[in-house]
């Protein structure tokens, strides 16, 4: 994002939607810099494509099962999205993986979040391997994706305190609210000011606080 037009968003997500309920509200503010101009799913009529659908936002679904293999589902997923001419991919609890042929269009401008400060506890158990590995402080992630499973370049991270006495789901819901602000904040600061990569390090114009 070099000019200053308004970011358009894709914005993929799998099931109720409460971070894409989040971009939505944010991108009701135009100061916020980005505009959603697509909502797709793995998971046909999932919350988040109903909410999105509520609030007269295009959507698309594709289920994999409905393609011969994973590859086919990869490079229609890659075209839907194209279709839409984003600036941005926001995986917002998109339970996919991201394969290689829709990554030869869009790495380097797809972003995911992570229940954990990477490069600790990657994976699907994020909250659950932190907690009983007894670290104190655990957090969120917003990378760009990349080949591998929450390899790619952090862009940012907030800390979350781990009490004594929390479950994995209390823990998880602490560190949803501060996902979903983290998720608002990056967002924006890529969609006003821009960003770089050098390998492995990402540079937003803006810089986000950690707080």
């Amino acid at each position: 994002m070099s000019d200053h037009r308004t970011c358009r968003i894709v914005v993929l997500a799998s099931g109720a939607g409460s971070n894409l309920a989040a971009l939505m509200e944010a991108a009701a503010n135009p100061k916020w810099g980005a505009q959603i101009v697509g909502v797709g799913s793995d998971v046909p009529g999932c919350g988040a494509i109903q909410l999105a659908q509520q609030a007269s936002v295009p959507t698309f679904a594709l289920s994999l099962q409905d393609f011969p293999d994973r590859a086919q589902w990869d490079v229609a997923l890659a075209n839907e999205v194209a279709k839409y001419e984003p600036d941005l991919v926001v995986s917002a609890g998109f339970m996919r993986i991201l394969g290689d042929e829709f990554l030869v269009q869009w790495q380097g401008k797809t972003i995911n979040t992570h229940p954990a400060l990477l490069p600790s506890f990657p994976g699907a158990h994020g909250v659950r391997d932190a907690l009983a590995y007894g670290v104190k402080v655990t957090g969120v992630t917003v990378h760009l994706v990349d080949r591998g499973v929450d390899t790619g370049p952090i862009i940012a991270q907030r800390v979350v305190a781990v009490r004594e006495s929390d479950t994995q789901s209390e823990l998880h819901e602490r560190i949803k609210v501060v996902e979903r602000q983290l998720l608002i904040d990056v967002v924006g600061s890529m969609a006003r000011d821009g960003w770089h990569a050098d390998g492995r390090n990402v540079f937003l114009n803006s810089p986000v606080s950690v707080e």
